[in-house]
């Protein structure tokens, strides 16, 4: 029990295939009710898909487990509809600082460039997430089977077969597809036999969740051997709910169960933020971690996300972000397949894709641990010279390495996007990740990012709306697979049939290099996947073909 949250208990239903129905077969089944799979869950239903999730518990996480989510995260998360009450209960922050020793080494903002919908990060216990998707997956209609354990999992042909146990007894049901969200440790993985690969620190941490009362500032603070907590390294967030996450190194020569105790967790605490500050313990933990992922993601009908297929240290806040982008990856593609408008091998780019970012979160925290905890006397003695350089010189920053913070995934070598064949500045290529900027939609002041999303768009940038081909962009809305145009300009404006955009600050010019004429292709995941100077219908097909692998 935690003193600042009460657990809901969700209540268990007999499932129909009990109730003399037998196996019925559903489109989209999903193993696992946490952030990464109720995010599969609600894309689904965005998306029309009928879904099942199957749980073996039936309330939210234990403890604040998953904290940090990035700007991408709470981006993907808006367009499932749960962004707003994350951000509401959450905590903002955009600053971190680092210290060695005593002394503030150097900071950093996250979100540097103003105008953005959305903070950096945002801090928020990870059963409040899970609460706030579950009231979400209500609205839409996901039916969710609480107490429904798989303990048998059958792939054959064009369907799935799963035995699943529940307190009414074992039923048998279908899936065209399955979506396994089960977490790093994976039943479903182990039942199929598949490998996971990677490394396993030597090293142990203790998290520990504190109710105070404190005026420090929403940031992330990270110490290097501090005078409280010697040879070893600290960090500090800020929750909801006066909560405050307490990460201590401890090595790995601890008993982990000794170290839970109150009697040792508090002196620590004390230690660290002085005898006369009152705090209550709220949750407690100790991990190690591990750095690992499966070869592929998917396995003929068989699809992984988040933990279950790949794992990271918890340095950077690049588990669940990660997961959550899968999920964005992954059901668009799967729609499209379902529907019968791509072949199945476009499943297998949601494997390419999500390698590569697990690959690149993989390295950037195998970096960050090796770091943080150096692995003999030698690379401590340059860890700890780095850190000393860094107080005075800017080079020496840049090798410092408390966590590389979660980042979005550019696509940018995958088989999806069109090449560019005119010249473009910025950061804004095929397999680029939308960028945000405010703009005017219907009178109203709104952001780019949410006019985005769930479908092909074609983003047109014009000096003058009037003068876009209107009967070029109603055959693309009218092609198998639709692409819906967004028209952007400088100007206001009204067109029957085509959403306009007024750009208020220029910042969709400046951060896209858009200029009259210019059009972006954007994936359902808003990504742009190709991009052109002049607007040209036989292009525009051409590259939905090649981003759908119809080409």
């Amino acid at each position: 029990m935690l003193k600042s949250y009460t657990y809901p208990k969700f209540e268990h239903r007999k499932p129909p295939e009990l109730c003399g129905d037998g196996p019925r077969r559903y489109p989209v089944v999903i193993v696992g009710a946490g952030p990464v799979g109720l995010t599969a869950a609600l894309d689904c239903r965005l998306h029309g898909i009928p879904v099942v999730v199957l749980d073996d518990d039936n309330t939210v996480s234990v403890g604040s487990r998953g904290l940090c989510y990035a700007k991408r995260a709470l981006e993907i998360l808006d367009r499932v509809g749960v962004g707003e009450p994350v951000v509401d209960k959450g905590v903002g922050w955009n600053v971190g600082r680092t210290f060695f020793g005593e002394g503030e080494v150097f900071n950093f903002d996250l979100l540097p460039a103003a105008d953005h919908k959305r903070p950096g990060m945002v801090n928020l216990q990870q059963y409040y997430l899970e609460q706030f998707q579950v009231e979400r997956c209500k609205e839409m209609g996901v039916e969710i089977r609480w107490k429904n354990k798989v303990v048998s999992v059958a792939p054959e042909g064009d369907k799935v077969t799963l035995q699943v146990e529940t307190p009414d007894g074992v039923y048998a049901l279908e899936t065209d597809w399955l979506i396994v969200c089960d977490g790093a440790r994976s039943p479903v993985r182990n039942l199929l036999g598949l490998d996971i690969d990677g490394k396993i620190f030597m090293d142990r941490f203790l998290i520990a969740d504190v109710i105070m009362k404190a005026q420090f500032p929403a940031e992330r603070w990270f110490w290097f051997d501090p005078p409280f907590h010697r040879n070893q390294s600290v960090l500090l967030h800020r929750e909801a709910d006066d909560v405050w996450r307490i990460d201590f190194q401890l090595g790995w020569d601890v008993d982990p169960e000794e170290e839970k105790k109150p009697e040792k967790v508090i002196p620590r605490i004390q230690a660290m933020l002085g005898d006369e500050r009152e705090f209550d313990l709220e949750w407690v933990s100790v991990y190690t971690f591990q750095c690992r992922r499966m070869g592929r993601f998917n396995h003929g009908r068989v699809l992984f996300a988040g933990d279950a297929a790949h794992q990271v240290s918890p340095f950077g806040a690049r588990g669940a972000n990660s997961g959550i982008q899968d999920t964005d990856n992954l059901v668009w593609k799967l729609k499209l397949v379902l529907d019968g408008l791509a072949p199945q091998r476009l499943l297998d780019t949601y494997s390419e894709e999500r390698v590569h970012a697990a690959d690149e979160n993989i390295m950037n925290s195998t970096r960050s641990t090796d770091f943080i905890t150096p692995k003999s006397n030698t690379s401590k003695a340059f860890r700890n010279a780095v850190l000393q350089l860094a107080q005075q010189h800017a080079f020496a920053r840049k090798l410092v390495n408390s966590g590389r913070l979660s980042v979005p995934a550019f696509y940018s070598r995958s088989s999806l996007n069109t090449p560019d064949i005119d010249v473009f500045a910025g950061d804004m290529e095929p397999g680029a990740p939308m960028e945000d900027a405010p703009v005017v939609a219907d009178g109203r002041q709104a952001w780019l990012i949410d006019q985005i999303g769930n479908r092909f768009q074609l983003m047109v940038y014009a000096d003058d709306p009037a003068t876009v081909d209107k009967s070029l962009l109603g055959a693309l809305l009218d092609a198998p697979i639709p692409v819906e145009p967004l028209i952007v300009s400088p100007k206001a404006a009204t067109l029957p049939g085509v959403h306009v955009l007024q750009d208020v600050k220029g910042l969709v010019a400046a951060r896209y290099d858009a200029r009259d004429g210019s059009a972006f292709l954007l994936r359902p995941d808003q990504h742009v996947c190709a991009r052109w100077r002049r607007l040209d219908a036989a292009h525009v097909r051409a590259a939905v073909a090649r981003a759908t692998c119809n080409a």
